[in-house]
This record gives structure tokens, C-alpha cells and sequence, in this order.
């Protein structure tokens, strides 16, 4: 019964993980679809492009989404491990000091940049590109980050007597170190 129980907590991890890798795929495939970086003259001028908007939209949700599901399964995999979970910022000190953040405030500067973009609905251009641009440049260090969790996951599987990670690890690729062509999207 206790690993039954164990085998269902491994089998979520492993679900975080693979929906990490589709979220990583889906958000650089949004944000190829924009022309960086974005001002506000063409933004203004593009007012009512609703392929544009549509984009952005999709690139707010994705960014806020993996940072959210990265945030899950870093928490979950410590817990797995037997790390301290009680403060998020116990999680986030483990990931830093084992080389899967770069540095809690860079973290936390993501943090911030989602939260703006989902408690603030902006009607000024200019703060609109800003907003995108600083997501559009956050994003490799996500995408960073979450080579590097699912790497350390993979790792620690073995030590963790994990049970087969559905997903393949992500490779690297162009600038952002990714693979987004060999990641499953079924």
C-alpha cells in the first residue's frame, strides 16, 4: 500500500516534469511568432492585429504557466527528496545552492514580470513593449532553469527509485539551449 502511494507521488513528478517540457515548447513557439524587440509606435499601429494580441496573450499565459509548473515540481521533487517544503523559499534555496536556479532573485524577478502581467491589464504601449520585452528576455533563463530541473530530476531518479520519466530530457538548441523539436506534444 505505502508504495503504491509512493509510486502515484513519483508518477506526478514525472507529469510535471513532461508538462514543463510542453510548456517550454509551446512558449517558444509563441514567442517566434513576434518580431523583437517590440516598441510602442508599432504597437500602437497594430492596435487591433488580433494575431499580434493573440501572441502576447499566449506568451503571458505560457511564461506564467512554466514558471508555475517549474515552481510544483521543484517543491514536489524536494518533497520526494526529503528537503524542507514548509517555505517556498526553503525550495527555491536548495534549487540555488544544487545549481538549478541561478540565484533566488532571479527567480523572484520572474516572479514579478508574471504577476505583472496578470494582475495588470495595460492600456500604454510603451509599458505593453516594455512588459513583453522583459518576458521575451526572461525567458531564456527560464528555459535555462528548466533544463537544468528536469537534468537534476533525471539525476536523482535513481536515487529516488523513480519510475520511468515519460518525457525524454530536453537537449540543446540555439541560444536558448532547448530542444523543442524532439519534445512530445501528444
Amino acid at each position: 500500500m505505502n508504495e503504491n502511494l509512493l509510486d502515484a507521488e513519483r508518477l506526478y513528478l514525472a507529469g510535471l516534469l513532461e508538462a514543463i517540457q510542453r510548456c517550454v515548447y509551446f512558449l517558444h513557439a509563441s514567442d517566434k511568432k513576434i518580431i523583437w524587440p517590440l516598441d510602442a509606435d508599432e504597437l500602437a499601429s497594430r492596435k487591433k492585429d488580433e494575431q499580434l494580441f493573440e501572441s502576447l496573450a499566449a506568451i503571458n499565459e505560457r511564461f506564467a504557466k512554466l514558471q508555475d509548473t517549474m515552481g510544483a515540481a521543484m517543491r514536489h521533487s524536494s518533497m520526494l527528496m526529503s528537503e524542507p517544503v514548509d517555505s517556498f523559499l526553503k525550495v527555491l534555496a536548495f534549487y540555488e545552492k544544487n545549481g538549478v536556479i541561478a540565484s533566488v532573485s532571479s527567480w523572484q524577478l520572474c516572479r514579478a514580470a508574471r504577476n505583472l502581467a496578470a494582475h495588470d491589464y495595460e492600456t500604454e504601449y510603451a509599458a505593453i513593449a516594455d512588459h513583453f520585452n522583459t518576458l521575451h528576455d526572461l525567458q531564456p533563463m527560464l528555459y535555462h532553469t528548466a533544463a537544468r530541473l528536469l537534468e537534476s530530476c533525471l539525476l536523482i531518479r535513481h536515487a529516488l527509485n523513480l519510475i520511468a520519466v515519460r518525457a525524454e530530457p530536453v537537449e540543446a538548441q540555439e541560444s536558448i539551449h532547448i530542444s523543442t523539436s524532439s519534445m512530445r506534444t501528444d
